[in-house]
């Protein structure tokens, strides 16, 4: 008796529940609209764009990068597809079964379900809050259908991936991308692509740097969405069986501005900032930036900072990257630093470190203009001393080698400091520094003109040097670096369009003879590393006093690019970093510097430099600096 009254209990409870959920539903249906889409997913905030239009950030809004669905790749798509709903583009807008299970199971006492398909998902991103009521629920299924009604399945599609959220503070697919890989979404193999699909269930349990258990909870997730995806004919069985769990970039602090590009986002508002542009305009303006930046450029420096960063590094190692159009001063690509978020202080711009030998070229240039040809024999031993303004100035090469009589082009070569000294102190340490203010060493920069200031104890930015040898590049005129090409406004009109500035410095055959010189450091000398690029380059690696810093400036007909190493504290070793004794210029600054080139160029013709000059003629010229020269016995 008594089981048949719970019985018609349960019917009359069923039934009653059934009504009233139909009667809510329908209340819901016909009350609740659907807001409108693109006021969510876009905003009056600033986007920041590359040189090609393509979206590098945004300031005024979630850390969100619209892309449409055309630009996302196929394989991508169909990772997310495989993760998420594998029949959305022939289901309907809910899943009856996957509520019915999930509601199961939440009573039941497992773990809370959604059941949701891609469409609810959307439309619980989008538009609603993350609560778990009835009421939410139903408005989320008001919407779903809604929407179904409205716009296509590309459409829903396009608008999830630009919405939902894969953790460390990325909404969207783009800035997942760049987040977990460091790069833009269209340049994510398919196991990238895969483990993003992977970690957009639940970040906090699948990004592997967020807590312990993640990494394995992270490849079980990945060959479910592969063999999803291989299930669905998305893979072939060839394909399916190279992809191998990828690598995923260290966490960056979240936000709009986290990891390297933060340091870009902050390098152009500091511009505009010069501009006239105001901070309000930027947060609310609706503006569009464009930079100077190439992406395929910006990438590969990023690319070859994290592949050839030294492992076991000092938290306070520091890096830095510039590359500048020569001949018109864009900047092409700049590296700052690994996130904004933890240190504000931008590397490439605003650090400053001993600029070394890569100093030196400008006393070639000194000696070229004086008609002291490449040819001159000059003493090589070390150490030796030499008088500064009546005292004894001690001066030793690298390792204290000795290397006799050479010519002025074995000793850029190999960087020999006991003739670069006797060679500045010949043409005068005022026209030393003279040549470096005119490549384009600023004034802010302290130079004074003594014996020493051709072996580089002035401290630039890496940009400022960098664009010293963009000069050198362009054969002798010099450029303002600049960032930004062009402001939009929201009504679409042009607010400010850049225009180069340039001036010839130097003479195209002293450039050449330069040049020439430079070559030689790759082609035989201490920047042989950079022989790797395949293509004619020229350069100077550069090594501080004590190993406190080390760089590798060098460039190509179409680029300059500057790489430095240095510590917080200026006066700090680099030695030991890397397992290596020295860390030079000639080693990790190369080697990053020859692998960004790689990239950067890629496509790019390959160009020749002009023909030496040969200033001065061929004849070799015996230079003892006025008898000056005194080696030590």
């Amino acid at each position: 008796m008594m089981r048949k009254v719970i019985v018609r209990a349960a019917v009359f409870v069923t039934g009653f529940g059934f009504v009233a959920g139909s009667v809510l539903f329908a209340l819901a249906y016909f009350t609740v609209d659907v807001p409108d889409a693109n006021a969510y997913v876009n905003s009056q905030s600033t986007i920041f764009q590359y040189a090609n239009g393509e979206e590098i950030g945004r300031v005024g809004t979630q850390n969100r990068q619209i892309v449409p669905l055309a630009k996302i790749p196929l394989k991508v798509r169909q990772a997310v597809l495989a993760a998420e709903d594998k029949s959305f583009y022939s289901n309907k807008a809910f899943s009856v079964t996957g509520i019915l299970r999930a509601a199961f199971n939440n009573l039941m006492g497992g773990s809370l379900q959604g059941g949701s398909t891609i469409t609810q998902q959307y439309a619980k991103t989008a538009f609603l809050t993350p609560s778990r009521t009835i009421q939410r629920k139903v408005r989320e299924l008001v919407i779903a259908i809604k929407l179904e009604n409205e716009l296509s399945k590309d459409q829903i599609f396009e608008s999830y991936l630009n919405t939902i959220y894969f953790g460390r503070g990325s909404y969207g697919v783009m800035t997942a991308s760049q987040q977990y890989f460091n790069r833009t979404v269209d340049q994510l193999t398919i196991s990238q692509a895969a483990v993003i699909a992977s970690i957009l269930r639940s970040p906090g349990l699948y990004d592997p740097a967020f807590a312990e258990g993640n990494a394995e909870r992270l490849a079980n997730r990945f060959e479910y969405v592969k063999n999803n995806m291989l299930e669905e004919g998305w893979l072939s069985k060839e394909e399916a069986a190279k992809m191998k769990l990828p690598e995923v970039a260290p966490r960056a602090t979240s936000g709009q501005l986290s990891g390297p590009k933060g340091h870009v986002i902050e390098a152009v508002q500091k511009e505009l900032a010069k501009l006239g542009f105001s901070q309000d305009q930027l947060l609310v303006g609706g503006l569009v930036i464009k930079t100077t930046l190439d992406q395929q450029a910006q990438q590969s420096a990023v690319d070859a900072v994290n592949r050839f960063y030294p492992a076991n590094a000092p938290d306070d190692l520091r890096i830095g990257l510039v590359a500048i159009r020569p001949g018109t001063g864009e900047v092409l690509a700049l590296y700052g630093g690994r996130d904004y978020l933890e240190r504000q202080l931008n590397d490439a711009t605003q650090s400053i470190a001993q600029a070394g030998s890569t100093f030196k070229p400008f006393a070639i240039v000194a000696a070229l203009e004086k008609g002291i040809p490449l040819t001159s024999i000059w003493n090589g031993d070390s150490p030796q001393t030499f008088d500064d303004l009546g005292k004894p100035y001690e001066v030793f090469n690298y390792g204290n080698n000795g290397w006799g009589q050479v010519d002025l082009m074995t000793a850029t070569k190999h960087s020999i400091n006991t003739i670069f000294v006797p060679l500045g102190i010949e043409v005068g340490p005022d026209k030393v520094v003279d040549v470096a203010r005119r490549a384009g060493i600023p004034d802010s920069v302290a130079m004074m003109p003594t014996p020493s200031f051709v072996l580089g104890t002035s401290s630039p930015h890496v940009i400022d040097v960098a664009n010293a040898y963009a000069t050198f590049a362009a054969q002798g005129v010099r450029s303002k670096p600049y960032l930004v090409s062009q402001v939009i406004g929201s009504n679409k009109g042009v607010l400010f369009e850049a225009t180069p500035s340039t001036e010839e410095v130097f003479s195209k055959d002293v450039m050449a003879d330069l040049t020439y010189a430079l070559k030689g450091t790759i082609t035989g000398g201490t920047g042989a590393a950079a022989l790797a690029l395949g293509r004619p380059a020229a350069g100077k690696t550069g090594t501080s006093q004590s190993n406190a810093s080390a760089w590798f400036s060098a460039y190509t007909p179409q680029i300059a690019a500057s790489v430095s190493f240095f510590r917080d504290n200026a006066t700090q070793s680099l030695n030991g970093i890397g397992g290596m004794t020295s860390v030079t210029g000639g080693s990790f600054p190369a080697r990053i510097w020859t692998q960004f080139m790689k990239g950067a160029l890629k496509g790019e013709p390959v160009m020749s430099f002009p023909a030496p000059s040969n200033i001065g003629g061929l004849d070799p010229i015996v230079m003892t600096s006025g008898g000056k020269q005194t080696p030590k016995p």
